[in-house]
C-alpha cells in the first residue's frame, strides 16, 4: 500500500485519512468506510475516493489488502483494542457468532475444491502422515490427528515445545510422506520451519491456513484456505475446524469398508472396558 509515496497528490481530506492509517493501521484496517471517515473527519465518499486513488477498485479491496498486510503484526493488546471497536458490547454472543458465520461463508466461496481433492488423495497415498499445529492451532492439529488416527494407521502428531524436538520427530520424513501444517496468525515460526524442512526432504506439504499469502502457503504444495478472525485476543477457529471436518469425512468415505471394520472393533473395546459411561434411556 503506497500511501507515503502518494501523500503529495492527496487532497486535504485524503491526507487526514492517510495520516490516521499510518498512525493507527491496526484499527483502520478493520473499520468500515463510514467509521474511518468519521474518525478522520471526512465523508464516506472521500474514503472511497482515497481507495481509488491508491489503485483499488473499491474500499473493501483496500481494507482487505490492509488486513492481510498487518494481521500477523498485531500484538495481543492491539487485538483487544481492535475487538473493542468491532464487537457490540450489548450483544457479544451475536457479534462473535455473526463473525464466525461470515468466516464460514467466505471459506465456502474461497476454498479451492481441486486443492481439497489433492489433499485427500495425498493423505490416502502417504506412507506416513505428519500433523503439526502449535499454540492455538494445536486445537486443529489435535482434532485432525485424533480422528485421522482412527481411520489410518500411519499418523504421527508432532507435539514438541522446542524447535529441536520438532526436527527430531520429523527427521526421517521423505518423498513418500505427507506433512500437514495448521498455521494461523500470528504464524508460528516453529511450524513454518518444520514445513520448510519437510518440503526440502521431498515430502508432500499441505497447509491449512487463512490465506494464499500466508507464510505457510509459501512452503506448501497444497493450500487449504480457511478464514479465521479474532475476537479480542482469541483466535476464531470455526472455519478451519469445519474444513478439517470435511477433510476427515472425505478421507473416511474413500476407505469406507476399513473405517466400518475399525469402528466395529472399537465399539466392542469401548463396551468391554467401560470407556464411555452407560446411560439409561
Amino acid at each position: 500500500m503506497q500511501i507515503q509515496e502518494n501523500m503529495s497528490s492527496f487532497s486535504k481530506g485524503q491526507k487526514r485519512i492517510a495520516s490516521f492509517i499510518m498512525s493507527s493501521y491496526d484499527k483502520a484496517a478493520f473499520m468500515t468506510a463510514s467509521k474511518l471517515g468519521q474518525t478522520a473527519n471526512v465523508s464516506e465518499s472521500t474514503v472511497v475516493r482515497f481507495a481509488a486513488e491508491l489503485g483499488y477498485d473499491g474500499y473493501p479491496s483496500m481494507q482487505k489488502s490492509l488486513q492481510k498486510m498487518i494481521r500477523n503484526r498485531l500484538t495481543s493488546v492491539q487485538r483487544i483494542e481492535m475487538a473493542n471497536d468491532q464487537i457490540d458490547n450489548q450483544d457479544i454472543v451475536a457479534s462473535v457468532l455473526r463473525s464466525d458465520i461470515s468466516m464460514l461463508r467466505s471459506t465456502i466461496e474461497e476454498l479451492d475444491r481441486g486443492m481439497f481433492d489433492r489433499a485427500v488423495t495425498a493423505i490416502l497415498e502417504g506412507r506416513r502422515i505428519y500433523i503439526m499445529g502449535v499454540r492455538s492451532a494445536s486445537a486443529i492439529s489435535h482434532f485432525l490427528a485424533f480422528y485421522l488416527n482412527l481411520i489410518c494407521d500411519n499418523v504421527c502428531e508432532i507435539s514438541a515445545s522446542t524447535t529441536s524436538e520438532v526436527f527430531e520427530q520429523i527427521l526421517r520424513i521423505g518423498p513418500e510422506d505427507v506433512f500437514i501444517g495448521a498455521c494461523f496468525p500470528r504464524y508460528s515460526s516453529r511450524t513454518i520451519k518444520a514445513m520448510q524442512y519437510a518440503h526440502d526432504q521431498g515430502a508432500k506439504v499441505i497447509a491449512i491456513t487463512d490465506s494464499e499469502l500466508s507464510p505457510a502457503a509459501a512452503k506448501a504444495d497444497i493450500t487449504l484456505v480457511a478464514r479465521s478472525d479474532m475476537a479480542s485476543f482469541v483466535d476464531s477457529l470455526v472455519a478451519p475446524l469445519s474444513v478439517v471436518n470435511a477433510l476427515l469425512v472425505a478421507v473416511s468415505q474413500k476407505c469406507n469398508e476399513n473405517v466400518s471394520d475399525t469402528f466395529s472393533r472399537l465399539e466392542h473395546i469401548w463396551d468391554e472396558y467401560d470407556v464411555y459411561e452407560k446411560t439409561e434411556r
